[in-house]
């Protein structure tokens, strides 16, 4: 799909800036992993991305570029939180936007003037973020002092540090206030909510222990499974860590990674869940492999099927499925999500979606692998770019989702073939430099009742309208709350 350029479009938060919440002393250090990452490139490849602008190859420094049907409306850039952006979450009508400083509350009602209610200085990477009922999760991934928001940075080597979940009431958007933290093994660098009445369970995702890590011992081949009670939060406890990869030996069960598979990242827990509710089923993203399992019992899920990829696959990232539950399709984030990978030489296989129909019945459902998707618009040297978080758009009869691509920017693609999928609309920026590889970009692009929200690592958040008969009968579709790792069912809803 060519690019087309249109005038940039940025706008301050309308209203007035919230005041910096903390919920402790207000000396809280940003973690180090906020800091946008910086990479030098050979003189060749800052020649050829300033070339490549020169002759209107890629958008230019911060130029925005978009498909017609896709029209940004309103940027709101960062402001007392200056770490990089993460994921996304939403309800009635606020978007709660993670950042690796803590977190932000915009009140998005009127779309095209997003204000902001609270921002919350609490520090850890990378503190994604889900919302049930008066409840918000934030996962910290990076191994801090204590479990307060006022923590420092410390090695994972002592035993006092902490990683793990932490709990505010969000019952007040305009004052969240933190009401309990669990600590859980090799921190939380994702979680998934499955919300039931009286408990919200979460599962948390988190990889790659090390012997000299207290609280991140080898093998880590399963999920910490955490039970809310959603009247007393301040009770939430691990309650089970299944194993997900069951191996004899040191390292466990799940894909060996290199050197038997080459460039294939070692399973030693998962990256991502998405589970599906409705259907009691969840697929993981797990480093080297993939996975499909059964969650009727939510304490004791249980693995269907495993697959890998040895070939394309660097390392399994995350999940969607579509809203029949007969496919699955994968991320493959190759490079880790600081790589330039979406160029000629990386090619359309790697770094890119994976598309699997899943078949047959009950336990013996297996996943099918059936094609890749990746965005043809190449970027520069100087551009991290990879497949990354994106949700469905809701039509029915058909598989449409919106995905970032971090400084790919903002893609809209169709699977309903599963053998043929297509990209049908696209938004993105310029690189943030052409003389260094600099980490930017859309960290998660959503859809929510009508319009596309995109959390960019440095620009802050894009709201985008998307006109199109293909996905305009998903204007009518309006949800409550959307925490896209625990999918909804669209046209089935209480």
């Amino acid at each position: 799909m060519p690019r087309r350029r249109r005038t940039v479009v940025a706008a301050a938060a309308a209203g007035m800036l919230a005041t910096l919440l903390t919920a402790g002393p207000a000396a809280a250090i940003p973690d180090p992993g906020g800091a946008p990452h910086q990479e030098a490139v050979s003189a060749a490849d800052r020649a050829a991305a300033k070339s490549a602008v020169a002759n209107g190859e890629i958008p230019g420094v911060d130029e925005i570029v978009h498909s017609d049907n896709l029209k940004p409306l309103v940027n709101i850039p960062k402001e007392a939180l200056q770490g990089a952006n993460s994921d996304l979450a939403f309800q009635d009508g606020y978007a709660f936007a993670g950042n690796y400083d803590g977190f932000r509350i915009f009140d998005i009602r009127n779309p095209k003037a997003p204000r902001t209610v609270a921002q919350v200085l609490c520090p850890g990477s990378q503190n994604d973020v889900s919302v049930s009922g008066d409840l918000l999760f934030l996962s910290t991934d990076s191994s801090r002092s204590d479990n307060s928001c006022s923590s420092t940075t410390q090695p994972a080597s002592e035993k006092s540090s902490w990683e793990g979940m932490k709990i505010f009431d969000i019952s007040d958007k305009s004052n969240p206030e933190y009401v309990a933290a669990v600590e859980t093994a090799c921190g939380s660098h994702t979680h998934t909510l499955v919300p039931e009445r009286r408990n919200v369970y979460v599962y948390v995702s988190s990889y790659s222990p090390n012997a000299a890590f207290p609280d991140c011992q080898p093998p880590h081949d399963g999920i910490s499974v955490i039970k809310v009670p959603r009247k007393t939060p301040e009770k939430a406890a691990v309650v089970n860590f299944p194993v997900l990869f069951p191996g004899e030996g040191p390292d466990g069960g799940g894909n060996p990674g290199g050197p038997t598979n080459p460039g294939v990242s070692k399973t030693t827990g998962c990256h991502d869940i998405t589970v599906l509710p409705s259907r009691d089923l969840a697929a993981g993203a797990c480093m080297g492999d993939g996975i499909l399992f059964d969650i009727r019992d939510p304490e004791h899920p249980k693995v269907i099927d495993q697959v890998q990829d040895n070939v394309s696959f660097a390392f399994w990232h995350s999940a969607t499925f579509n809203q029949r539950a007969d496919k699955v399709v994968f991320t493959d984030e190759l490079g880790g999500g600081v790589g330039a990978t979406c160029n000629e030489e990386t090619g359309p296989n790697r770094g890119a979606d994976g598309i699997y129909d899943i078949v047959g019945k009950g336990d013996k459902r297996k996943l099918v692998f059936r094609s890749y998707f990746k965005i043809d618009r190449h970027q520069a040297s100087t551009e991290n770019c990879v497949a990354h978080n994106g949700s469905l758009i809701p039509v029915k009869g058909r598989d449409i989702m919106v995905q970032a691509w971090y400084q790919g920017g903002v893609s809209v693609w169709e699977f309903t073939n599963s053998a043929k999928p297509r990209e049908i609309a696209y938004f993105e920026r310029g690189p943030l430099s052409t003389d260094t590889l600099t980490t930017g970009g859309s960290w998660s692009a959503y859809y929510y009742n009508g319009h596309i929200y995109s959390n960019d690592i440095a620009k802050g958040l894009d709201v985008l309208r998307l006109d199109d008969r293909r996905t305009d009968p998903a204007k009518r579709v309006r949800m409550h709350e959307l925490n896209v790792q625990t999918q909804p069912d669209y046209f089935d809803r209480d």
